[in-house]
């Protein structure tokens, strides 16, 4: 019987064979990345002609885990990765494909994504920043919020207004827009918690190629979909690789380069809620016998739970070859219910010592962390209502929720408010 060549024992061979005769982990990491894109072994379930082999979905996370294993590096972490390569693969053109895939693997360039505006709150088809036509290019002015990572950016994934005289959801265009430039501002925004992972981004006249368009002018909204779909994708990785601890010029960087990366999502533990700390936490002050606290932490740990299994099937789901949906809505409102049920649990556990800071507060102040972050975790990557919206109308088949603006010019709806 001849061996499956995609089977994981074989891809394992040939992997280990491979970084055998090319690893060095002394050499730059964007040397040692240029040979993965070569190879296709950056990124395996990308098309052959995007740097990759093909394969099915689950080869990536395989790939990925076995050349930690083999202590090599993998592709780059960010959005560029899991946000920008998928949308231009899905959307984008050749020629776009053929500038800005490869970057991506390398980790030459890093991205943002710049969708939400402070005057559209979550509905992201009402936004206003404008782009017009201007010869070979597009000249693009408005504001942008909650950008993570944009303060140092090289391109950001942009979704401006392209025509105001139709509905607001056929006047968007999506766009590749390049950050260094005149005309784009990013500032960090202060936190409640006092961390600063979001910025604001002004855009002053900032000029795109016409070439940077991704889809079709006007046709932005279907684009979105596709980025907002691998945004809400179960188990996204909030922590560094655990690559190899030993010295080397590539490992270094990639240490070096997962860090900074990383550094921004360091409260994102605690916007989960922290549910793995409320046993210890119990024990801590004493109170692991009382019955109302016991109930609480077991309906936590049975909602944490299901959310790992719901996330499960999503992952077997990708494996499987299947592209992000709906599935992504249930598993973002499963992690709010998480996190702010963990939130309570923890302040019913700590009382008013919960609000207290510094070392001598529970968990030397993780819990005040927690309480103070966990309501981020139902705007994040689309609030907890607009993922009601996507499953009762995409998955219970429900009549769509009434939009008095939906038919009419996004002129006209500016003008009444």
């Amino acid at each position: 019987m001849t061996p499956d060549p995609l089977a994981p024992e074989q891809i394992r061979a040939e992997l280990t064979d491979w970084v055998a005769r090319y690893w060095n982990p002394d050499m730059p990491l964007r040397e040692w990345r240029e040979l993965l894109a070569d190879s296709g072994w950056g990124a395996p379930s990308w098309p052959e002609r995007w740097h990759g082999r093909g394969w099915p979905a689950w080869t990536d996370d395989f790939v990925a885990a076995e050349l930690i294993a083999l202590g090599a590096v993998g592709a780059p972490v960010g959005l560029g990765m899991t946000l920008a390569a998928p949308t231009l693969l899905a959307h984008g053109s050749d020629e776009l494909r053929e500038r800005l895939v490869r970057p991506i693997l390398t980790g030459e360039q890093t991205w943002c994504q710049l969708f939400s505006e402070p005057g559209a709150g979550s509905d992201l088809a009402g936004l206003s920043t404008s782009a017009a036509r201007d010869g070979d290019e597009w000249v693009v002015s408005g504001q942008k919020v909650w950008n993570t990572s944009a303060h140092h950016a090289d391109m950001g994934l942009l979704l401006a207004r392209s025509d105001s005289q139709v509905p607001k959801h056929r006047g968007l265009t999506y766009f590749v827009l390049p950050m260094h430039q005149p005309g784009v501002e990013a500032r960090p925004l202060r936190q409640m918690n006092f961390h600063a992972s979001f910025n604001e981004v002004f855009l002053t006249g900032a000029r795109v190629p016409a070439a940077n368009v991704v889809g079709q002018v006007g046709d932005g909204w279907a684009v979105a979909l596709t980025t907002l779909a691998y945004e809400r994708r179960f188990g996204r990785m909030l922590e560094p690789p655990p690559y190899d601890p030993r010295p080397g010029r590539a490992l270094d960087e990639a240490r070096a380069e997962a860090a900074a990366h990383f550094a921004v999502y360091s409260w994102y533990p605690q916007r989960a809620g922290r549910p793995d700390l409320v046993i210890e936490h119990a024990r801590a002050a004493g109170v692991t016998g009382d019955p109302v606290i016991r109930q609480a932490i077991a309906r936590l740990i049975t909602l944490q739970r299901v959310s790992a299994w719901t996330a499960e099937r999503a992952r077997v789901a990708r494996a499987r070859g299947a592209r992000p949906g709906a599935e992504g809505s249930v598993g973002k409102l499963a992690l709010s219910n998480v996190a702010r049920e963990a939130a309570r649990v923890h302040s019913l556990i700590a009382r008013a010592s919960a609000l207290v800071t510094g070392p001598d507060s529970p968990a030397g102040g993780v819990i005040a962390e927690v309480l103070v972050s966990v309501p981020a975790q139902s705007i994040a990557g689309g609030t907890d209502e607009i993922q009601k919206n996507i499953l009762a109308e995409k998955v219970l088949g429900l009549p769509p929720e009434i939009r008095v603006d939906k038919d009419i010019p996004f002129s006209q709806i500016r003008a009444r408010g």
